[in-house]
C-alpha cells in the first residue's frame, strides 16, 4: 500500500467542479437571478437594433416616401429607451453582480480557513505553507470574476444564438445552415486549445505556490542565510524557480496566441462565406438587398457572441482551476475529528493512562511505539528520557491527539480520549515547547491567547508567575510592546517566559514540557526553570528534557528508547541502578 500524502493530486472533471461549485453560487440565487434578468434585457437590447436597421433599408429601398419623419422619431425614441434600459441592466452587472461573486470568494476562503484548522499535524507536514497561501488567496481570485461572468455568459450566448438563428432562417434558412456549421468546428478547436490553457494555468499556479514557499522560507532564514553568506545561493534557488515560472507563462502566451489567432481565422471564415454567398443569393435573386445587410448585422452580432464565448473560455478555465484548487484543500483528509457522540471532559483530576499504545505516523507508517503501558497519577510530576527519535514528543502529542493511536488505548480520568470532544481535551492540557512560536503583534495579545476573554490584570498577573513581569515592564511600551513576527525582539528567554505566561493564564490541570530549557543559556535556563516549577504545582505534569538538571525533582523518570520505557524511577533510583539514566547523566556532568 502506498504511503498516504495528503498532497496528492486528484483529477476532478469540469460536471464535478461545477456541482460542487454550485452551492457557494445559488446561496445568493435572489442577487443571480436579476442579475440574469439584466443580462436578458441588454441581450434583447443588442438584438433588435439590425430589426430597425432592416425595417428602414427595406422601407427605404422601397418606397422612401413613406419613411416619415414620425416614424424616424418613434424608431429613435424606441433605440433610446432601449440603450437606457442596457446601461441601467449593465450597472447593476457591473455592481451587484460583481458583488455576488466577491461574497461567493468570500466564503469559500472562510470554508478553505476552517477546514485548515481541523488539518492535523501530518498534512502541514508535508506541505509547504507557500502552497496554501496560494490556495486560500490568489486561486479564489478568479473566482470572483467566474462566479459573476459565468451564468451571464452562458445565457447570453443561449438566447443571442438561438434569437439569431430564427430571424436569420426566416430571411434565408440555406445561408444560416451554412454558416451555423463552421461554428461547431469553430468551438470544437478553441476547445481543445482551453484543454491546453487549463493544463499550464494549474502548472502556473503550482508554481507561483513554490516560488511563495522559497521566498517565505529563505525570508523567514534570512539570519542563516546571511551568517552562512549564501545569499548568492539564495538568489540562485530563485532565479531557478522564477525561470520555470516564466517558461510555464511563455507557454501559456504561446497557446494563447494560437487560441486568438484562431478566433480571426473563424471570423475571416464565416464573413467570406456571408459576403460571397449571400451575394449569389441575390444574383439569383433568392435574397433581397435589405435582409443581406440585416443578416451581415445579426452576423456580426452572432460572431461577437461566439468571440464573447471563446474569450470567456480562457477566464473559464482561470476560474474553473481556482475552484479544482480550492476543492484539492477542502478535500484534504481530517483526519482527527470528534467521534459521534464525544462529550466535554469536564472537571479534570489528571490521571492519564496508556494501555497496550502502538502509533504510527501515517505519511510514512515509520513505527514508534507498541504495546505501551504506562500509568500517571493525578498530580504527578514525569519526566522523560532517552536518545534521540525515541519517542518522547510523539507520546506527549498523543494525549492532546495532534496524532491518533494506531492501537491500544489512552484514558484521562479513565476515559478514552476519543470519548472527549478536541476543543474540550485540549482547553485541559498547556503545553511548553522549546520552539516557542509567538505571533506577530504586542506582548499582551500574545499572552491573552491563552484566554481570549482575560482581563488586563489577569494577563499581568500571568506573566508575574512566568517571571515575566519585570522585562515586559523595561520594554518601550510595555505590554503594548510590537514584539515582531515570531517575536524575532524578544530574546529565546524571554519568548519562552511569554509562552508560560500564556499557559498560566490558561490555567490547565495538565502540563506537558517539551524541552522548554534546552535552547536556552544558563541563566535564561535558571529563570525559565523557576516559572516551570511554579507552573506544575499542583498539576499533572510531563516533562520531556535533555538536560537531566531540569527534571531531578521528578515523582518519576521515566527512559524512553526505541525499545518502549526501558528504566523507571526518581533520580536518586536510577542513579543506584547504573543502567541507561546512569549513564546519560554522567555523560552530562562529564560535559560541564
Amino acid at each position: 500500500m502506498k504511503p498516504y500524502d495528503p498532497t496528492r493530486i486528484r483529477e476532478y472533471k469540469t460536471s464535478e467542479l461545477l456541482r460542487r461549485f454550485a452551492p457557494y453560487l445559488f446561496k445568493y440565487k435572489g442577487i443571480l437571478v436579476l442579475d440574469l434578468l439584466c443580462a436578458s434585457l441588454t441581450t434583447v437590447c443588442d438584438l433588435v437594433l439590425p430589426l430597425i436597421m432592416r425595417y428602414i433599408t427595406s422601407v427605404g429601398l422601397s418606397d422612401a416616401v413613406t419613411l416619415s419623419l414620425v416614424t424616424i422619431a418613434k424608431l429613435g425614441l424606441l433605440y433610446l429607451v432601449l440603450r437606457i434600459v442596457e446601461c441601467l441592466a449593465n450597472f447593476y452587472m457591473s455592481d451587484t453582480g460583481h458583488v455576488m461573486g466577491a461574497k461567493v470568494e468570500t466564503d469559500m476562503r472562510t470554508d478553505a480557513y476552517a477546514h485548515l484548522q481541523r488539518l492535523s499535524d501530518t498534512y502541514y507536514n508535508n506541505t509547504k505553507i507557500g502552497q496554501i497561501m496560494g490556495r486560500i488567496t490568489n486561486d479564489l481570485f478568479d473566482v470572483t470574476e467566474f462566479a459573476h461572468h459565468c451564468p451571464e455568459e452562458l445565457l447570453i450566448a443561449v438566447i443571442k444564438c438561438t434569437i439569431s438563428f430564427v430571424i436569420l432562417a426566416g430571411i434565408n434558412i440555406y445561408l444560416t445552415l451554412i454558416i451555423f456549421s463552421v461554428i461547431p468546428i469553430m468551438l470544437l478547436v478553441c476547445g481543445r486549445i482551453n484543454l491546453r490553457f487549463r493544463r499550464l494555468r494549474r502548472l502556473q499556479r503550482m508554481q507561483i505556490g513554490e516560488l511563495n514557499a522559497s521566498i517565505e522560507d529563505s525570508l523567514l532564514g534570512q539570519k542563516v542565510v546571511k551568517a552562512f553568506t549564501n545569499e548568492d545561493l539564495e538568489e540562485r534557488k530563485f532565479a531557478k524557480g522564477n525561470e520555470l515560472f516564466f517558461s510555464l507563462k511563455k507557454s501559456y502566451y504561446v497557446v494563447m496566441a494560437w487560441f486568438h489567432t484562431s478566433i480571426k481565422m473563424f471570423d475571416a471564415i464565416i464573413y467570406l462565406i456571408t459576403l460571397v454567398a449571400g451575394s449569389l443569393f441575390i444574383h439569383y435573386g433568392k435574397i433581397q438587398a435589405a435582409d443581406l445587410v440585416a443578416f451581415l448585422l445579426y452576423v456580426t452580432t452572432l460572431l461577437a457572441t461566439v468571440r464573447r464565448i471563446v474569450d470567456f473560455m480562457e477566464q473559464f478555465q482561470m476560474g474553473i482551476t481556482g475552484i479544482d484548487r480550492f476543492l484539492q484543500l477542502m478535500d484534504a483528509e481530517i483526519e482527527i475529528f470528534d467521534e459521534p457522540g464525544a462529550v466535554d471532559l469536564q472537571d479534570i483530576k489528571g490521571e492519564i493512562v496508556f494501555k497496550n499504545v502502538s502509533f504510527e505516523y501515517p505519511d510514512d507508517h515509520n513505527e514508534v511505539f507498541k504495546n505501551l503501558n504506562l500509568t500517571i497519577h493525578p498530580g504527578e510530576r514525569v519526566a522523560f528520557v532517552g536518545p534521540s527519535g525515541g519517542g518522547k514528543t510523539t507520546l506527549c502529542n498523543l494525549i492532546p491527539r495532534f496524532y491518533d493511536i494506531t492501537g491500544g488505548t489512552i484514558t484521562l480520568d479513565g476515559g478514552d480520549i476519543k470519548n472527549y470532544t478536541l476543543k474540550s481535551l485540549r482547553s485541559g492540557i498547556g503545553i511548553v515547547q522549546q520552539d516557542v512560536y509567538l505571533f506577530s503583534g504586542t506582548v499582551f495579545e500574545n499572552i491573552v491567547y491563552g484566554r481570549p476573554d482575560a482581563t488586563r490584570e489577569e494577563v499581568i498577573e500571568a506573566a508575574k508567575k512566568a517571571g515575566a513581569h519585570e522585562f515586559v515592564s523595561e520594554l518601550k511600551d510595555g505590554y503594548d510592546t510590537y514584539i515582531g513576527e515570531r517575536g524575532v525582539k524578544l530574546s529565546g528567554g524571554q519568548k519562552q517566559r511569554i509562552s508560560i505566561a500564556r499557559v498560566f493564564l490558561k490555567n490547565p490541570p495538565i502540563i506537558i514540557l517539551d524541552e522548554a530549557t534546552s535552547a536556552l543559556d544558563n541563566e535564561s535556563e535558571y529563570l525559565v526553570a523557576k516559572s516551570l516549577e511554579k507552573l506544575s504545582e499542583g498539576r499533572t505534569t510531563l516533562t520531556v528534557a535533555h538536560r537531566l538538571s531540569t527534571i531531578r525533582n521528578a515523582d518519576r523518570i521515566m527512559v524512553l528508547t526505541e525499545e518502549g520505557i526501558v528504566e523507571e524511577g526518581n533520580h536518586d533510583e536510577l542513579i543506584e541502578k547504573k543502567g541507561l539514566y546512569y549513564k546519560f547523566y554522567e555523560m552530562a556532568n562529564q560535559l560541564k
